[in-house]
């Protein structure tokens, strides 16, 4: 693999994840379980660019900063995805090592059960899914801080989702995979258990854990609500992102052009066991077409779409933000 990256600065480097994005049906139950159960944000509402009649959902800390943004398409009515390879099957969020009662106590006082194991590579982690079915990991640990804490958040800012810890990847195969994420992107391995690979991604305080789960026998994923379309790798900007999108093209991974999202421009590939990625910038952020205050409280359009909302407005369905009270 062709690893040239530019100088090889910190500011050429995959700093993390930038943001996870998954499928959903119904736009409201997302809407109440991240806000009310997760106690995220949602930071901003928005449409699916390549399927305007799609609200677009993104959640994270107060003002969606990159390494916090968990990301919805809710398609509606639409059938319950099937677990195998070639998929990310677990999302995991860092959450303090002091705050394991506070989140038994918060996830039963909200119906949820979950599966808590300890010494997963040294942390313990809870494990339950969200209303579609996509397989959340609490993981208690003193990585990653919270750098934006949401102050109207049901959770107490010392409990609260800090960032992601990292997502867990299930393949037929190892080394293919491998050689993109580690020869390519940069990811580092630090231990495996079984059939388990864990590697970390990014720098510093934004280092994401990436666990690989190989086992050939297990079916191909199928695509539906409750699985992540992509996993998001964060790089500070644009001089950044143009290396990178020649970077993977350099590689034969077959990189689309550089796109506008509007919050930040993005490339898109699929590595060899199937996963999509894409590299996103930092920049312009969430706040470049609302205030802090008025993040996600209203549909907002790319400007490209704006002569189309009544057409959009009429096609998705009404959402209501839940009302928020600190669970003591």
């Amino acid at each position: 693999m062709n690893t040239d990256v530019g100088s090889g600065t910190m500011k050429k480097s995959i700093t993390g994840i930038h943001h996870i994005t998954a499928m959903a049906s119904d736009a409201q139950r997302n809407v109440d379980f991240y806000i009310s159960v997760l106690g995220l944000r949602l930071v901003k509402r928005s449409i699916n660019q390549d399927a305007p009649d799609v609200y677009h959902l993104y959640y994270g800390d107060e003002i969606g900063s990159p390494g916090t943004a968990m990301t919805f398409f809710p398609f509606g009515k639409t059938a319950r995805g099937t677990r195998g390879n070639r998929e990310i099957s677990h999302v995991a969020f860092a959450v303090p090592t002091s705050s394991q009662y506070f989140w038994i106590t918060h996830l039963l006082k909200q119906g949820i059960s979950f599966d808590g194991h300890q010494d997963l590579f040294g942390e313990t982690v809870f494990t339950f899914p969200d209303p579609d079915g996509m397989l959340i990991d609490l993981v208690f640990t003193e990585k990653h801080i919270l750098r934006f804490p949401w102050h109207n958040s049901i959770v107490p800012a010392e409990h609260a989702i800090k960032a992601f810890h990292g997502v867990t990847m299930n393949l037929a195969a190892k080394d293919p995979s491998v050689a993109v994420l580690q020869g390519v992107l940069g990811a580092r391995p630090i231990e495996h258990v079984k059939n388990r690979y864990r590697y970390v991604i990014g720098t510093g305080m934004d280092e994401a854990m990436i666990d690989l789960v190989i086992d050939p026998s297990l079916p191909v994923a199928r695509q539906s609500a409750g699985s992540v379309h992509h996993i998001a790798w964060r790089v500070s900007d644009d001089a950044a992102h143009e290396v990178w999108q020649k970077t993977v093209a350099k590689n034969g991974l077959g990189s689309t052009d550089i796109i506008d999202r509007f919050y930040f421009h993005s490339i898109y590939f699929r590595e060899p066991g199937g996963i999509l990625y894409e590299i996103a910038t930092d920049n312009p952020g969430f706040t470049v077409d609302e205030t802090l205050d008025e993040l996600g409280a209203k549909l907002v359009l790319p400007p490209w779409y704006e002569p189309h909302r009544k057409t959009i407005e009429n096609a998705l369905p009404p959402i209501h933000i839940p009302n928020s009270t600190v669970t003591s």
